[in-house]
């Protein structure tokens, strides 16, 4: 770490300005080779059947784009201007991130934890954490930087982007837990040190939860991971015929899809390696990795509720299950208390959007994984200031389910309004 330190920050920022563009040109191959109708667009990918071999300048960020100009005909005019604008986007985003996070890690922590937790949550090694934790919001964003592309273009998020994007957070915080959100910054012995976020934070973490041979915290880690591989199982439910048909051909799709087989497998593997944490790791490692998993399930099931409301009140389906997996993996790497904060702050985005886009082409259908994108990253790039207003908040157990619950209900009450004044007024528009 010293030696990336003596780094001069201006060489620093270039090189990441680098890499951020080949993060961006990434991105732009997941765009087009992930989404369901998969473009040959990107220069990594192979080209068009009738179009003209592919050049080693093309593979170049930024200036291999101006060179694909030439495929205008076949892909489109202007086609290469917007992911030409994510590589440079990417770049910039890179650079300002690290100056926003590590170089200025120090102004964004004004306030200071109440009482230290015990040793093993806290490290003095500030610029290794700020680095792992920059290292995992870099992965975060590019992430979600492709997932909000494709659901812009298709109104579709593929579990190709984020299930792998799920395992790579557990992994992260499994092998360094201050890669999760700083909970409070505490001066021990005149040496600043830092404790990582929990799923109890602002509380103590509960010993009730500790590893083996404790087995609540294994049952817990185990149900949201099962929660989580569950739900990614193909299903087909239709009750228009009756429950009975409906369970056997939900039953008889499982069985005959290869992907149960494929998931089925993931769930083992990832069961051992939980148990393996629980027997060899440390407190700290256990705590973060729990704390990954309690943020999937939360993340998952905030959306999943929305889904239930929704339908049942506008009659068909109010968010995709590609926005469950999406705020499951936000909660990988942010935790449950940044996704009920998320949850609460992508609305303003996603109504903006949907009053501008209703008004200029009367279309009522509006993605909404980049506005859970953005009020993610307005979340990460604010978390002290949002923490610091919330944390008393989440330190009362009673609170946080009351408040989702009223939510929820009021969510199910503005729906309702919704689809009458929707009724009433839109369809005769």
């Amino acid at each position: 770490m010293n030696l990336i330190l003596a780094i001069p920050l201006p060489v620093r920022l270039v090189v990441l300005f680098v890499f951020g563009t080949l993060a961006g040109a990434l991105v732009n191959w997941a765009v087009y080779r992930l989404a369901w109708n998969r473009r040959s667009i990107s220069p990594w990918s192979a080209p068009a059947a009738n179009a003209p071999k592919r050049r080693a300048i093309d593979r170049v960020p930024l200036v291999g784009w101006l060179s694909l100009r030439r495929e205008s005909a076949l892909q489109g005019r202007g086609f290469w201007v917007r992911p030409m604008m994510v590589e440079l986007v990417a770049g910039l985003t890179l650079a300002a991130l690290y100056v926003w996070e590590v170089e200025n890690a120090a102004r964004l922590w004004a306030f200071v934890g109440a009482a230290p937790p015990p040793p093993e949550f806290l490290t003095a090694n500030l610029a290794l954490a700020d680095h792992l934790r920059y290292l995992g919001h870099v992965v975060l964003v590019s992430l979600m930087l492709a997932a909000s592309l494709i659901d812009l273009d298709e109104k579709t998020i593929p579990d190709s982007i984020t299930v792998p994007g799920t395992l790579v957070a557990l992994a992260l915080a499994a092998l360094y837990p201050w890669s999760l959100p700083a909970a409070a910054h505490f001066v021990i012995a005149a040496q600043p040190q830092v404790e990582f976020l929990t799923l109890a934070s602002p509380n103590a973490w509960p010993p009730g939860l500790d590893a083996l041979p404790m087995l609540t915290g294994l049952t817990v880690a185990l149900a949201c991971w099962t929660l989580w591989c569950g739900g990614l199982l193909p299903r087909h439910w239709n009750t228009g015929r009756g429950w009975a048909l409906a369970a056997r051909v939900f039953f008889h799709r499982l069985r005959v899809e290869r992907l149960t087989y494929a998931i089925v497998v993931m769930w083992f593997i990832g069961a051992a390696a939980i148990a393996l944490v629980a027997w060899q790791a440390g407190i700290a490692r256990w705590a973060a990795l729990v704390t990954a998993l309690v943020g999937i399930a939360a993340g998952g099931g905030i959306v999943w509720a929305v889904r239930v409301i929704g339908g049942s009140v506008l009659g068909r389906e109010a968010m995709g299950f590609g926005d469950v997996t999406l705020l499951s993996l936000i909660g990988a790497f942010l935790g449950w208390q940044a996704c009920l904060m998320i949850f609460f702050v992508a609305p303003f985005f996603g109504l903006a959007f949907a009053i501008v886009n209703w008004v200029l082409h009367r279309e009522r259908e509006v993605p909404y994984g980049p506005f859970l994108c953005l009020g993610a990253v307005v979340v990460m790039l604010k978390w002290p200031a949002f923490w610091a207003q919330t944390a008393d908040l989440f330190g009362l157990p009673w609170l946080v389910p009351a408040v989702i619950a009223c939510g929820l209900a009021l969510l199910g009450v503005l729906l309702w309004i919704y689809r009458i004044i929707e009724q009433l007024f839109v369809r005769s528009c």
